[in-house]
């Protein structure tokens, strides 16, 4: 089982938020001039913005993305499933800290997206996960 690692610090549950609104952004995107400025805000931030993704990427991957049912959490598919979300979850965050800006982020956020809309519906998983935040470290999840 891999546990975090020290040299890399935990996301503050404003930065989960900030990760959250860029997703669904990206997901919702319409070429609007709104949503053009707004993603450009995002984009300015470029390699941090991308180390943002890739950290909140393995986050959702690791805690919020479970394939596995409870009653099967034994078998021997649970066990390859799990490896499976763990290397998908090393290769996001190595990809992302590679430094590849806003670019990288963009795919990363759309990679996010796919899996989110295999689960749930974008907009109501990244609700859940802002309310998750709100209620473990009481901020306000808007």
């Amino acid at each position: 089982m891999e546990t975090t690692s020290p040299k890399v610090p935990q996301l503050a549950p404003e930065q989960i938020l900030r990760a959250a609104d860029y997703v669904e952004l990206v997901w919702q995107e319409q070429g609007s001039e709104e949503d053009k400025a707004a993603l450009a805000a995002f984009h300015a931030d470029g390699p941090e913005l991308a180390r943002l993704i890739g950290e909140f990427g393995a986050l959702l991957l690791a805690d919020y993305i479970t394939a596995v049912h409870d009653e099967h959490a034994d078998c021997e598919s649970a066990y390859a499933l799990g490896q499976l979300v763990t290397v998908a979850s090393r290769y996001l965050k190595r990809w992302c800290l590679a430094g590849g800006g806003a670019h990288t982020a963009w795919i990363a956020a759309g990679f996010l997206i796919e899996v989110m809309q295999e689960v749930d519906q974008v907009s109501q998983f990244l609700a859940d996960v802002r309310g998750d935040v709100g209620a473990r470290y009481g901020t306000a999840a808007a």
